[in-house]
């Protein structure tokens, strides 16, 4: 048996990675109720203008991603994207939402929405910016 280091990550390797991880966490948590869920704006000839990509794990929308085009900030857009995805969340059983995000980036449109900071972890991921973990409770 050997380590290898490397830079590249493969499709193979992550799976068999996360088929082990997964195996071992069976042991302890109830699966039912996990899933994607994705909720998106999209334009008269389909392409995205925004949206938001989670996961359902438990009782918890994970929010991974959520983006919106320039042109529909600051129009509500964001915020009917997001009370879409809880909403959905809540009838898929879902309790709280999680979300991450970056100082440049979003922290005061989640704290509008309802989410309560939970965590700053500050010179993330370098010097002078931080990256802020927020929740909310449904």
């Amino acid at each position: 048996m050997q380590i290898q280091i490397t830079d590249t990550v493969t499709e193979d390797d992550q799976n068999a990675l996360l088929t082990g991880l997964r195996a071992y966490n069976l042991q302890f948590l109830k699966t039912t109720n996990f899933g994607d869920l994705a909720v998106y704006w999209r334009n008269e000839h389909h392409e995205i203008q925004g949206g938001l990509i989670g996961k359902i794990k438990g009782e918890w929308l994970c929010i991974e991603f959520l983006w919106m085009h320039e042109s529909l900030r600051k129009g509500g857009y964001g915020t009917k994207l997001i009370q879409a995805a809880e909403q959905t969340a809540r009838e898929r059983g879902c309790l709280h939402a999680l979300v991450d995000t970056l100082s440049f980036q979003a922290l005061p449109f989640y704290q509008k929405n309802g989410y309560q900071l939970q965590l700053t972890l500050e010179n993330f991921p370098e010097q002078g910016a931080a990256r802020h973990y927020l929740s909310k409770m449904f």
